[in-house]
């Protein structure tokens, strides 16, 4: 979704591929379209929200976990990729190892805090549900002792805590990969993440997400570190600058909309009541297509939805994102700038943010049990929801300044 690198403009002939010098600091269409996945992300977490019913994943493959990964994968090679080529191997490695720690941990306090919550709920509140139950924790309080365990190995991961599990595994393949591009070159590298795919695509990495069932983790991180890395290679300078074309955006655009109705619930419900004939095609190949749009393994018609949206998103973002920013004085584009710097904002702290949000998703779900869930009632909680996670972005922006630091004037 955001661009190559800050380098990235195009020269007088915009159909000239052409390679980029690896980014050094980070790229505003990066931070704008992750912030955009922020907001998507508690959108899709607040239980049973109507507003999901328009969100990015019912009308395609792919999701805001997607852009999520892809960002982050861009983010990483300014962050980590750096710092690799910078001071070697072994501190690159470390740096890779402190952030795997700090996800770690906000992962660990992620549970225990919404657990607490769903506790406390259960504990002293006369509902006629149980919310221990609700997030399928029920093992958990029934039998702490192997679960913790669990929790600390992740070999337990509940399915609503199951993205920061993913991303720490992809974090953690990331020494390996870079030790295998300097040493093997780039095409080595990407051969091996591609072989992982494909592993992880036949069933061979599964990992296990608990120990009283067969379920397996929601998110492979084997198939889903494809995504990261190439994110991250295209922000590192190893794969070229896509040129802008019309056919290359007229032939994006068709796949997105010949590919809807077998992505989409939505869009086949509406297609089912205007045309039947192609809808019944659609129901009978469903099955077929079952494996290649699957999100645990990270499929490959995911892969090339996303690649599309994003191809896109960035030929409309322009050169160094210049059709983002307004121009003129009027009260439209001086509001507009005001959202791009909030939008901003929030995908800088993304992990602050994610963190935040789930947590206050299910307290927003809890408050839309005992408010009634009229469409009032469902913007007030929604829009409530994005103005908070907007505070702890510029709460978290806050700290990381060190304010205790400055001298007073």
């Amino acid at each position: 979704m955001a661009s190559i690198s800050p380098a990235s403009d195009f020269t007088a002939n915009p159909t000239t591929t052409q390679t980029v010098a690896p980014a050094t600091t980070r790229d505003p269409r990066l931070d704008f379209y992750r912030g955009i996945a922020m907001y998507i992300i508690l959108i899709a977490h607040i239980p049973r929200n109507t507003w999901t019913n328009w969100i990015p994943a019912r009308f395609g493959f792919s999701d805001a976990t997607e852009i999520f990964v892809f960002c982050s994968g861009m983010a990483s090679a300014i962050a980590f990729g750096g710092c690799f080529a910078r001071r070697g191997w072994l501190m690159g490695t470390a740096r890779v190892a402190f952030r795997v720690w700090q996800v770690y941990w906000a992962h660990i306090c992620l549970f225990f805090f919404v657990a607490m919550t769903m506790a406390a709920l259960d504990t002293y509140g006369s509902f006629d549900k149980s919310y221990v139950a609700s997030l399928n924790l029920t093992h958990f309080f029934n039998d702490p002792m192997p679960q913790i365990v669990g929790l600390f190995t992740l070999t337990y991961v509940p399915n609503y805590f199951d993205i920061l599990p993913m991303y720490l595994v992809v974090l953690g393949l990331m020494p390996l990969m870079m030790a295998i591009q300097s040493r093997l070159g780039f095409v080595a590298m990407a051969l091996a993440s591609v072989a992982i795919w494909g592993a992880a695509n036949m069933g061979w990495m599964a990992l296990p997400a608990e120990p009283w069932s067969n379920r397996e983790w929601f998110f492979n991180p084997f198939g889903w570190q494809l995504l990261f890395f190439t994110g991250f290679a295209f922000m590192r300078g190893w794969l070229p600058v896509p040129p802008v074309s019309k056919t290359l955006v007229w032939v994006c655009v068709g796949f997105l909309v010949l590919s809807a109705p077998f992505g989409s619930w939505k869009v086949f419900l509406w297609l089912d009541a205007a045309a039947p004939d192609l809808a019944g095609f659609i129901r009978k190949t469903w099955p077929v297509t079952a494996e290649l749009r699957d999100k645990t393994e990270f499929a490959l018609l995911r892969y090339l939805h996303f690649l599309a949206l994003a191809y896109l998103g960035w030929v409309a973002a322009g050169p160094r994102g210049a059709r983002l920013i307004a121009t003129g004085t009027g009260a439209l584009a001086q509001v507009w700038q005001v959202a791009l710097r909030i939008i901003t904002k929030v995908g800088q702290q993304s992990l602050a943010v994610f963190v935040f949000s789930m947590a206050l998703a299910r307290l927003i779900g809890f408050a839309l049990d005992q408010i009634g869930r009229s469409p009032a009632n469902f913007a007030l909680a929604n829009l409530t929801g994005l103005a908070l996670i907007t505070v702890a972005a510029y709460v978290a922006g806050w700290f990381k300044t060190h304010p205790w630091k400055a001298r007073k004037p």
